[in-house]
C-alpha cells in the first residue's frame, strides 16, 4: 500500500494518477473540503485526516509500505501556514509513519531547503529534512529546483499568451534548472524501492538551465511575434504577482543554479522534458480554449 499525502494538488494528483495507472494499491489522505472524488473513482482508497492533527494520521499510515508527501501550505491561508503544514504537519506525518513501521518515506522538498534560510518555506523544508533523516525511517528526499509549470508561466507564459508585456526582476539572465511537474512525479515513482534512492536526497532539475530571457525567446518562437519586456529592480513589486513571488524572483536574480542531470536521469530511467514542450502545450491549450 502506498499512501499519498497532497494528492489533491497538482504534483500529488499526478503521482496518484500514475500509480493507479500502474495498478498500485493507493491510499490518499484528504480533508472534508478537498476535491478528491475523481481519484476515488479511479480506484484510490480515501482516508480522512489533516496534517495539523497528529491523531488523524495513524489510520492513514497503518498498513502502508510507502508514504509519499507532496503537501504544502502554498497560498491557502488561515490555519494552513508554512509553520503548521510544511513544518509541524510534516513532522506529525513522520511520527505517524514511524509508529506504523513504514518502509520508505518519500518527502518532496526543494533544492534550496535549509533550516537557516531566511525564506520561511525553505527553512521549513530544511527542518523537515533534518527531522526525517534522524527518524530512523528509510527515506528519500526529492528536491526539485523549481517547476516549469509554475513560476515560468506566472512570469512569462500567461502575460505572453494574453498579449501583455512580460515583467522580469533585474536583468532576467540568471539561469536555473527548472523541471517539469511530470518529470518530478516520474522521479518519485522511480524512487520507490530503488536502492539508489534509499536514505538519499535527490536534487533534480530539467534538461538545461534556463533564464527568464530564455523563456521569453521560447514563447516568441511559439507565438510568432516579439514579446515586450519590462524590468523592475529587485525588491520592487511585480504587477499581477503576489509579494511573496516578487521576493522569490529577487532572490533568484542573485545566483545561477545550473545542474547536469545526465547521470541522475539515467540512473532512474527518466527522459527529461524541455520547456519548449511545456510551453507549446500551454500555447495550444490557450488557443483551443
Amino acid at each position: 500500500m502506498i499512501l499519498v499525502v497532497g494528492a489533491t494538488g497538482k504534483l500529488g494528483g499526478t503521482v496518484t494518477q500514475m500509480l493507479l495507472a500502474q495498478d498500485q494499491s493507493v491510499r490518499i489522505l484528504v480533508r472534508s473540503q478537498s476535491t478528491y472524488q475523481p481519484l476515488a473513482d479511479a480506484g484510490a482508497q480515501v482516508v480522512s485526516g489533516d496534517l495539523k492533527q497528529r491523531g488523524s494520521l495513524d489510520a492513514a499510515c497503518e498498513g502502508a509500505d510507502t508514504v509519499i508527501t507532496t503537501a504544502s501550505a502554498g497560498q491557502r491561508g488561515g490555519e494552513d501556514t508554512v509553520q503548521t503544514v510544511d513544518w509541524e504537519g510534516n513532522r506529525n506525518l513522520i511520527d505517524a509513519a514511524k509508529t506504523a513501521g513504514v518502509k520508505q518515506f518519500i518527502f518532496v522538498s526543494v533544492a534550496f531547503a535549509d533550516p537557516n534560510s531566511p525564506v520561511p518555506i525553505w527553512q521549513a523544508k530544511g527542518n523537515t529534512e533534518d527531522y526525517l533523516r534522524t527518524s530512523g525511517i528509510p527515506y528519500t528526499i526529492v528536491a526539485p529546483f523549481g517547476y516549469m509549470e509554475v513560476l515560468i508561466p506566472m512570469v512569462v507564459g500567461m502575460p505572453a499568451i494574453l498579449g501583455q508585456p512580460v515583467t522580469i526582476v533585474g536583468d532576467g539572465r540568471r539561469k536555473h534548472s527548472y523541471i517539469s511537474v511530470g518529470d518530478v512525479a516520474a522521479f518519485i515513482l522511480a524512487a520507490i524501492g530503488h536502492p539508489a534512492a534509499i536514505n538519499q536526497k535527490l536534487i533534480i532539475g530539467g534538461p538545461e538551465p534556463l533564464s527568464f530571457r530564455d523563456a521569453v525567446a521560447i514563447y516568441e518562437r511559439l507565438l510568432g511575434h516579439p514579446i515586450p519586456v519590462k524590468k523592475v529592480a529587485p525588491g520592487a513589486p511585480v504587477p499581477g504577482l503576489p509579494e511573496i513571488v516578487a521576493q522569490l524572483l529577487a532572490g533568484l536574480d542573485t545566483f545561477d543554479s545550473p545542474m547536469d542531470m545526465t547521470q541522475t536521469a539515467r540512473t532512474f530511467g527518466i527522459r527529461l522534458t524541455s520547456l519548449e514542450v511545456v510551453a507549446r502545450q500551454a500555447v495550444t491549450s490557450a488557443a483551443s480554449a
